[in-house]
């Protein structure tokens, strides 16, 4: 009996009274230094390049700035990027959608290659994706005698600049919705179908709310890459001053021209949309986190 009240007296290890110190615990001065790196490197490759395109539209003052930007083919230039994006975004909008259903909510033969397709773009250069349509509609390409047989223009023309553009900017809706929607799992879909709910009635009440942060997250991603694309579009614009330029392209040629005011007048323009699409994107990070947190919290109550 004493050597079991022995035994319990015996007081906890050391290590087991004190509790281990936390593995990221680094002095202030590395915290310090890592902020101040930083910072410096934003300041250096992100704020200064964005004031001096700034700088330099505004140099000649705001009536030559409003010159730049109102010229016909500044406005020829906002007008066609404005109708790539357009077209581009909503198509990938459907197009994200239902793959991301697809892949998140089913299982069926050739989901791996249907994944494997959505992320092409991302491994392909742009400049092989406007190749790739040359080949394919160019004069001398598969298809392209039959086109000039039936007076049909697709390159160096909107249909091919459209095509481009939505060939680079797919993957932006799928590949934001496919992690989400396969995080959410299938419950709620099921528990709806279960009373009485048809499949359109459950994507359009329980599916499409539950994703619509994510979903707008995705569109102003694949805006922001369709109206700033530049090497897919330059291969099948065929740069044609007034007709065929998007806003990058624009840029291209002023700047290639001295014409360093203008250009950088047009640049401001898609300054402001990353600044936009920045703000944008930012707020709705803010409001993801902030429904997870309010799950989170609602998850500990119950």
């Amino acid at each position: 009996m004493q050597s079991a009240t022995a035994t319990l007296s015996i007081p906890l290890p050391l290590a087991a009274q004190t509790q281990a110190p936390s593995a990221t615990t680094e002095p202030s001065w590395v915290r310090t230094l890592l902020i101040v790196a930083a910072f410096a490197f934003l300041a250096l490759f992100l704020f200064m390049p964005l004031v001096a395109v700034f700088t330099e539209a505004l140099r000649k003052g705001w009536d030559a700035y409003i010159a730049a930007i109102v010229e016909p083919d500044a406005l020829s230039a906002i007008r066609l990027t404005l109708i790539a994006a357009g077209i581009a975004v909503p198509l990938n909008l459907v197009f994200g959608v239902a793959a991301a259903w697809a892949i998140a909510k089913f299982e069926f033969r050739g989901k791996n290659i249907l994944l494997t397709l959505i992320d092409l773009p991302f491994s392909v250069s742009p400049i092989i994706s406007g190749l790739i349509y040359v080949l394919i509609f160019g004069a001398q390409g598969w298809i392209g005698q039959w086109l000039m047989d039936h007076d049909i223009q697709i390159l160096f023309a909107v249909p091919g600049i459209v095509l481009a553009t939505i060939f680079v900017t797919f993957p932006f809706v799928a590949r934001e919705l496919i992690p989400l929607m396969q995080t959410q799992g299938n419950e709620e879909e099921e528990a709806a179908l279960v009373l009485g709910a048809t499949g359109w009635q459950a994507f359009w009440k329980v599916t499409l709310p539950n994703i619509k942060w994510g979903l707008l997250y995705g569109v102003i991603l694949c805006n922001a890459r369709a109206m700033g694309e530049f090497g897919a579009v330059s291969v099948v614009s065929g740069h044609i001053r007034g007709e065929t330029n998007t806003m990058p392209l624009h840029v291209e040629i002023l700047y290639n021209e001295y014409n360093f005011s203008a250009a950088f007048a047009v640049a401001s323009l898609l300054a402001l949309l990353a600044l936009v699409t920045l703000a944008i994107k930012s707020f709705i990070e803010w409001r993801l986190h902030r429904k997870d947190a309010i799950a989170i919290s609602a998850g500990a109550l119950s």
